[in-house]
């Protein structure tokens, strides 16, 4: 794996990180490679990169539309993730890229990933959405709120993990309490770069991790449920 020391204004060295799944990969051009690092730097302090094009055009005096090119390839070979942030109108107000490929986010051998793996995505905001506990997404869903992602609702759907006020009224507290923390968990995944294994989770097993975790008695139950589900979806890479 290459290793590039980098400086930005203002800040203390970061790196730039090319894995050999992309340092080798015979479909990218030099060019993409080496955006791809510039990424992975940018990305280092808050789990994503925000800048514009316009950055990467002037850093590596080409055109707008050659970036966007470059970009767009790495995203559609599965490299990286691109988040829209959009306003009440629907107009793009930000742009967030992850780093999405597998062996760059699983093996923590990088400086930065090793400090906080999983907390680092939690301050991403999904549209308007601000997540602040747990009781807030729940009610959000409960209300079916459009702040919610369409997409989200369909696996909580496919999950059979939507219920209404009526469902809830007759449940034990206990076992409302657990649906809650799911699908905090399951949104805590949807809006981070493994969301790409919720195309493969099943109830059952969701059930399952959640009560092993329980039984465990972590210091924190929501973030050691998270990482156990990730885990088994990623064969225990992470």
């Amino acid at each position: 794996m290459m290793v590039i020391s980098m400086n930005e204004e203002n800040q203390v060295s970061y790196y730039a990180i090319i894995p050999a799944t992309i340092r080798y990969n015979k479909d990218l051009k030099p060019a993409e490679k080496l955006l791809y690092g510039e990424i992975t730097a940018l990305a280092n302090k808050n789990g994503f990169c925000y800048a514009k094009n316009r950055y990467f055009a002037d850093l590596y005096n080409v055109t707008i539309h050659t970036v966007s090119q470059w970009i767009s390839h790495l995203e559609k070979l599965g490299f990286l993730m691109i988040e829209l942030i959009k306003n009440s109108k629907n107009q793009i107000t930000e742009r967030k890229i992850y780093i999405k490929d597998t062996p760059y986010v699983q093996k923590n051998t990088y400086p930065y990933v090793l400090i906080d793996t999983y907390p680092m995505y939690k301050k991403v905001q999904y549209n308007n959405i601000k997540y602040n506990n747990i009781d807030f997404i729940f009610n959000l869903i409960i209300e079916k709120s459009n702040q919610v992602p369409i997409d989200f609702y369909k696996i909580l759907n496919q999950l059979e993990f939507l219920y209404t006020k009526e469902m809830l009224s007759i449940m034990q507290e206990d076992k409302t309490q657990m649906i809650k923390n799911i699908i905090y968990i399951l949104y805590d995944i949807f809006i981070s770069p493994f969301n790409y294994i919720l195309n493969n989770v099943d109830r059952q097993t969701i059930l399952n991790l959640y009560l092993l975790a329980k039984d465990y008695s972590p210091d924190d139950l929501i973030a050691y449920c998270k990482k156990s589900i990730i885990n088994k979806y990623t064969n225990g890479n992470v």
